[in-house]
């Protein structure tokens, strides 16, 4: 149960994340978001690894888990993190959740070939639903073409982008899930805290090949740093919340539950960016779906 615990908790955090990461992106780019955001989950998971004396651990890895954790990170937090960042500026944080959705389908198919998790039914049918339900959301672009801000919804770009984050947030969960040969919570804040040092090495030689210039970063906007530490936070909280929880309990659970950030997101953004998000009674529908599918995954575990 602590293991879905984690899995709905994450689901929040992420949604909070994508929350301050649109407004942070009115006031700055998004290789700029990655920058600042990407280093601060070192620190969460360095803490998690204190907090639970996790150091022996260490020496218990081998190469192959060390470089799927590797992997991960890099996979993830870099590439994935900003396909995904990028999507939510074509077309806001609401709507970006549809198309990023079909990462779902990799980490499902995958762990059941290659793990051998059992898939019932009414498994199925919850995921499907998972699915479907911010696909419906994203049918109401018709007519939706500016926010109330005047925003303008990049929808063609926004599908590309959201592709390419579903491939990545598609394969690193399996990558993880590769390299924790049981459920421990351990391993898995070990897991984390390699994939985010990996992350933040590769940004730096990425950074230093690309000629990103250090005084544009400290002469940033003060409310694009201030909306970027906060998407930094919560999406630190976020994965380390994931990582217990793909150490706890299946990938066919986890991912479809941490999907679901799409209902939060949705609060979140009619709270917070009411007026440079697209919410509309597509997206409400999208909301109810996505809430039955998600019921009837826990009923998985509790049953």
């Amino acid at each position: 149960m602590f293991g879905l615990f984690c899995a709905v908790m994450s689901a929040i955090a992420f949604a909070a994340n994508d929350t301050a990461l649109r407004r942070g992106i009115l006031f700055a780019s998004v290789y700029k978001s990655i920058i600042v955001t990407v280093p601060i989950g070192f620190p969460v998971f360095l803490f998690a690894v204190a907090i639970t004396n996790s150091w022996s651990g260490f020496q218990d890895l081998s190469a192959f888990k060390f470089l799927c954790f590797g992997l991960a990170g890099v996979i993830h937090f870099v590439f994935g993190r900003y396909f995904g960042y990028k999507t939510i500026e074509s077309i806001g944080a609401t709507q970006a959740g549809p198309v990023v959705q079909l990462g779902l389908l990799i980490s499902v198919f995958f762990a059941y070939h290659l793990f051998d998790e059992k898939i019932t039914n009414i498994h199925i049918f919850a995921i499907v639903l998972v699915i479907m339900a911010p696909m419906i959301i994203l049918l109401g672009h018709k007519g939706d073409k500016f926010t109330r801000s005047g925003i303008e919804m990049k929808y063609k770009s926004g599908l590309s982008w959201g592709v390419s984050c579903a491939i990545c947030y598609g394969i690193s969960p399996l990558l993880v899930k590769s390299g924790l040969s049981n459920y421990d919570i351990e391993a898995s804040i070990i897991a984390g805290f390699i994939s985010y040092a990996s992350a933040i090495s590769f940004l730096v030689i990425l950074m230093f090949f690309s000629g990103v210039k250090i005084k544009d970063i400290l002469e940033m906007d003060s409310n694009a740093v201030k909306w970027f530490t906060l998407t930094g936070f919560m999406g630190s909280i976020a994965q380390l919340l994931r990582y217990i929880a793909l150490g706890l309990i299946p990938v066919s659970i986890v991912e479809p539950i941490h999907r679901t950030s799409v209902i939060f997101r949705v609060l979140f953004g009619y709270i917070i960016n009411k007026n440079h998000e697209i919410i509309n009674a597509r997206v409400l529908l999208g909301v109810a779906l996505s809430m039955i599918g998600m019921y009837l995954l826990i009923l998985q575990i509790v049953l």
